[in-house]
């Protein structure tokens, strides 16, 4: 049913909280999983920018969460606006399901127009699994 998963990753808790279910995913399906860090361009760099050794590491160790849990992942970084690259990630992987953590926030009119989450179930080529 889910052959590939398209996991996009960053250091905050909501991704830290979505790992079990994808694991789950991944086990029960025996699907493909692709990992992926989206680092926006130079032009919104801020303190929040990452480095590129930052997004390294931070794929490496998930790497090795899933394959402490027998999951072989594939990693991908890319630049650029975070839903568009994820949503084009999605279609060049054939993924069949994106997995994301949610930042919650919240349901007022800012909040849906800034969300990638709110974004990319807008714009994916696939069902998108959001983690509360």
């Amino acid at each position: 049913m889910f052959k590939t998963v398209l996991f996009p990753i960053d250091r905050s808790r909501e991704t830290q909280e979505a790992v079990g279910v994808v694991v789950e995913i991944v086990q029960k399906y025996g699907s493909r999983l692709i990992l992926l860090s989206v680092v926006e361009g130079s032009e919104e760099a801020d303190e929040g920018m990452e480095s590129p050794d930052v997004v390294a590491r931070l794929l490496e160790d998930a790497q090795s969460v899933f394959k402490q849990q027998g999951i072989q992942t594939e990693a991908f970084e890319r630049q650029g606006k975070p839903a568009f690259v994820i949503c084009d990630v999605a279609d060049e992987v054939s993924a069949n399901l994106i997995v994301m953590g949610c930042r919650g926030l919240g349901l007022t009119e800012e909040g849906v127009t800034e969300s990638v989450t709110n974004r990319v179930i807008n714009l994916s080529p696939c069902p998108v699994l959001v983690v509360p």
